[in-house]
């Protein structure tokens, strides 16, 4: 039986606000640049914001991963509504394609500018005292300090980095990767495009196949952490 003690609700709590601030800034990046590249879909559809309740879904940024937070105590995984954009009203000064891989670059890349801000605001309050350098001790398995959750933060959002740009539709990668390919091997990609949902799973379920984007996501930030000389 699950116990729901102070420190396993808290964690809940702090997790789930973490998430959806992360899908935010990260739906926020697709729906920004769309718009600046021309298409008023996003903005007629009031996602050109950081409000987290325009990018929010039911059950993608809450509901599973309130189910996993609860019994396993990680997020599993999780998405946010996706922005719905239009490729021909994009501006003709790039071609549509080209337009497209820039709006799907653009949400793992917030997630990115995400995790640097919340490591300058942490650099901050570490400097000026607000916070300790402890990430915590003791018996609770759950972040339980202020830096811990500063560190889970930033690690999150740059997994969602890594993990949105593997290049398999309906990942961002998938734009991003067709984005770059010349021309004459984009019929190609496409046919073989229509097998990426089973990449997809494929990386959520098989055993072990989390170390390709968690991985370089823990590596990437224990070197600007310690760049910054908050990790030793």
């Amino acid at each position: 039986m699950l116990e729901f003690t102070p420190d396993r609700v808290r964690w809940i709590l702090q997790a789930i606000i973490i998430l959806v601030l992360s899908i935010c800034v990260h739906e926020f990046g697709h729906a920004f640049v769309a718009d600046r590249l021309g298409d008023d879909t996003p903005r007629r559809q009031g996602r050109v914001t950081l409000n987290p309740f325009k990018h929010a879904d039911p059950l993608g940024t809450l509901l599973f991963p309130l189910m996993f937070l609860a019994t396993v105590g990680s997020l599993g995984f999780g998405w946010g509504k996706p922005v719905m954009i239009n490729p021909v009203r994009f501006t003709r000064r790039l071609r549509m394609r080209t337009a497209h891989m820039f709006v799907a670059l653009a949400g793992p890349m917030m997630n990115v500018v995400f995790a640097l801000v919340l490591s300058i605001i942490q650099l901050i309050l570490l400097k000026s005292g607000v916070i300790d350098t402890s990430f915590g001790t003791g018996t609770s398995a759950f972040p339980s300090t202020a830096q811990a959750l500063f560190y889970y933060a930033e690690f999150l959002n740059l997994v969602l980095f890594f993990f949105n740009l593997i290049p398999a539709p309906p990942l961002d990668g998938g734009a991003v990767l067709e984005g770059l390919l010349p021309q004459k091997y984009v019929p190609q990609y496409q046919k073989l495009a229509v097998y990426g949902p089973f990449v997809l799973f494929g990386v959520i379920f098989i055993p072990g196949a989390h170390k390709l984007f968690t991985i370089p996501a823990q590596k990437v930030l224990n070197s600007w952490l310690s760049l910054l000389g908050i990790l030793p």
